[in-house]
């Protein structure tokens, strides 16, 4: 206990943490924004199905986008652990890898989505109207996947390089840049849910042009040539794609889930996946407030253990825990009291607005359930630790999908138990294997640390 005051009291660490913390936050809450601004614009239009189509839409492509999260997350424990060894030709080549791993998988997303996407409108069985709107609506976004992989690429690399301000300005481009032509497009120009599908693809590529400029400053900081014989082998490339092919197959899983509870909440009506749709819009709003803490975790995690450092390890998680848990109860408060002017701010159709506030006490919970398993996770990815990760979501995978399917009878109410039991068990499922790794000494293993494999390679030269 008195060590862990020790962390917790350490100013420098704290000062650290929210370096990178606080424009993370910044950025990330703007991403749940655009979501919002999108519920907004179209929940004032005069049909149900109309919101339920951005809803429907932008979950699909949301899924193809965020299984994808290993572009980011792999990205940044690498580049963390080779800034923390000032491995300046390290990250010339994980920044290159990464833009080509986002390439070449928009390439294959795009050619994959169209009969995806007539399966799981099958699955949910929508109403017509809402079956052509959400074609037309995912038909648009596909234009600005290779930006979207390629963003993420980009901002795991920043965040790795333990700059935070670049993420920054690539996701405020991107987001403010789509609020306001989502508001141009959809009110002034009033082309409605084709509108609001134009304003993000244009918004991406905005937001990707950006990063690509930030680069090269960030690059001046860490002197270094890129090897270019070193890039072409396969060992450079081996960890990497394994750390990335686990943190995929955990990535899945996680978009799994949320794909079912659309799925249950369209076979319940258009009034439900609306009003599921206008939480789980709050429930993005916490998590991307919460991830911030979590990418300081990431960084800082990966940049101790390339380092070598327990004690900056120790002091970076407690800080970082302590304020996650101060976050989290204020996130709760919020959706507690004031949940009645957050469902009212996204919509003024009144079945959908009764039918949220129905299930507002489940979102008001979600903050203190969920906050573990992000904080985890930012270790996990720090320490490049991807297979841990899958396995953790695997789990709680396979235990909450009987416990689902057991409370199917209660309609969305068993839905929303199942789902907090979901978020449960991923914290449970990552503390005890953290837990065990702590314990047996492998945090700093190099045998089981994938990175170090890369840098004897890199450092031997051709």
């Amino acid at each position: 206990m008195s060590r862990l005051m020790t962390a917790w009291q350490h100013a420098p660490t704290h000062r650290r943490v929210w370096a990178l913390a606080a424009p993370m936050i910044l950025s990330n809450l703007s991403v749940p924004l655009v979501a919002l601004v999108d519920s907004a614009v179209i929940g004032h239009l005069p049909h149900a199905h109309q919101l339920a189509s951005v809803a429907v839409g932008g979950s699909l492509y949301t899924l193809l986008v965020w299984v994808m999260g290993f572009l980011r997350m792999g990205t940044t424990g690498f580049a963390a652990q080779a800034a923390g060894r000032d491995d300046g030709g390290s990250l010339r080549r994980i920044l290159l890898q990464g833009l080509l791993l986002a390439l070449g998988f928009a390439l294959l997303l795009s050619l994959v989505a169209l009969p995806l996407k007539g399966v799981a409108l099958q699955l949910m069985q929508p109403s017509a109207e809402l079956d052509d709107l959400t074609q037309h609506y995912f038909h648009t976004r596909l234009f600005g996947l290779p930006a979207a992989l390629a963003s993420m690429a980009l901002i795991g690399w920043f965040l790795g390089a333990q700059d935070a301000r670049a993420p920054l300005a690539i996701l405020l481009t991107t987001n403010l840049t789509n609020v306001a032509l989502d508001l141009y497009f959809v009110i002034g120009l009033e082309w409605g849910v084709a509108g609001a599908a134009r304003a993000s693809v244009i918004a991406e590529w905005s937001g990707v042009l950006v990063g690509l400029a930030l680069t090269r400053g960030a690059l001046r900081r860490y002197p270094g040539r890129l090897d270019r014989a070193a890039f072409s082998r396969w060992l450079n490339w081996r960890p990497l794609l394994a750390v990335n092919r686990d943190i995929f197959l955990r990535s899945l899983a996680l978009q799994l889930v949320f794909f079912l509870i659309t799925v249950q909440g369209t076979r319940l009506g258009d009034a439900t996946v609306a009003a599921n749709a206008l939480l789980l819009n709050g429930l993005m709003l916490t998590a991307h407030a919460l991830d911030g803490l979590a990418h300081a975790v990431e960084a800082l995690s990966g940049h101790a253990i390339g380092a070598r450092s327990h004690t900056e390890l120790r002091r970076v998680l407690t800080v970082s825990g302590g304020w996650s848990l101060l976050a989290s109860l204020a996130f709760g408060l919020f959706f507690l009291l004031g949940g009645d002017l957050f469902i009212g701010l996204q919509t003024d159709i009144p079945a959908v607005r009764d039918t949220a506030l129905t299930y507002l006490p489940y979102l008001a919970a979600l903050p203190l359930v969920a906050v573990w398993s992000y904080l985890l996770d930012g270790l996990f990815i720090g320490a490049t630790r991807a297979r841990e990760m899958r396995n953790a979501m695997l789990l709680a995978v396979a235990i909450s999908l009987p416990l689902g399917w057991l409370l199917r009878g209660l309609g969305n109410h068993g839905l929303w138990l199942a789902f907090l039991g979901f978020m449960l068990l991923r914290g449970i499922c990552l503390g005890s294997i953290a837990r065990r790794l702590q314990q047996q000494g492998q945090w700093f293993d190099p045998i089981h640390a994938q990175p170090a494999e890369t840098t004897i390679v890199v450092t031997k030269g051709p």
